[in-house]
């Protein structure tokens, strides 16, 4: 593809096309961001608030399977960003190659989480009227503590699906040569979405597996 083809009516040159487009991905990032930032916060107060509840609950968070998802996506944001140094390069094989094995490692995130969460409702540790605690001082507490778990890794795993879908697509295109040198501008916003949605994983890790925890 030549920048002819590519550039909209409204552009002037691909450049402009390409700096737009990542403006308006940061936009969205930001907003993602306050939402993010909204349960980070929620977790921060409850967490000062009922700290020994949190020190009781902490024993319930799997971090082996918190430590290879975690594994899991720091690989996937390697082979994400070789996918869009593969797309800047024209390399339509290489760029195949790498959008699949990111799709493949955002499949195994979202395998394990499952096992996590199986693990948890085998456990009578779904808030609600099912919920079940060891511990009756802090039975009321630790539904809140659980609720926070469920909704910040819930809606991390529901990010994780929507991007799995967009990799989806972008491997359709390319597979059809959708993409050149010239023009992988898809490629390289859903790249920025990807790397967004692991560096949320980055936070969450630490706060809600490792802080407090003891066996």
């Amino acid at each position: 593809m030549t920048d002819s083809e590519v550039v909209q009516h409204h552009f002037d040159t691909a450049e402009q096309q390409l700096d737009s487009s990542t403006l308006g991905m940061w936009v969205f990032l930001l907003t993602e961001i306050m939402f993010f930032g909204g349960m980070f916060v929620s977790y921060t107060v409850y967490r000062t608030t009922y700290p020994d509840a949190f020190a009781s609950t902490s024993r319930f968070m799997n971090v082996t399977m918190g430590g290879i998802n975690t594994a899991v996506l720091i690989c996937s944001s390697l082979t994400m960003a070789l996918a869009v140094r593969s797309a800047q390069i024209g390399s339509r094989r290489l760029l195949l190659l790498f959008l699949i094995l990111t799709l493949l490692l955002g499949c195994v995130f979202l395998g394990v989480k499952y096992d996590e969460y199986h693990e948890k409702w085998t456990d009578h540790h779904i808030p609600g009227p099912g919920f079940r605690y060891d511990d009756p001082r802090y039975f009321h507490q630790a539904q809140i503590l659980f609720f926070l778990y469920f909704a910040m890794t819930g809606m991390h795993a529901l990010h994780m699906i929507v991007g799995a879908g967009m990799l989806s697509t972008l491997i359709a295109m390319a597979a059809r040569g959708r993409f050149s040198a010239a023009w992988y501008t898809p490629v390289e916003m859903i790249g920025l979405y990807w790397h967004f949605v692991d560096i949320v994983w980055i936070f969450l890790f630490p706060l809600l597996y490792l802080i407090g925890h003891n066996k």
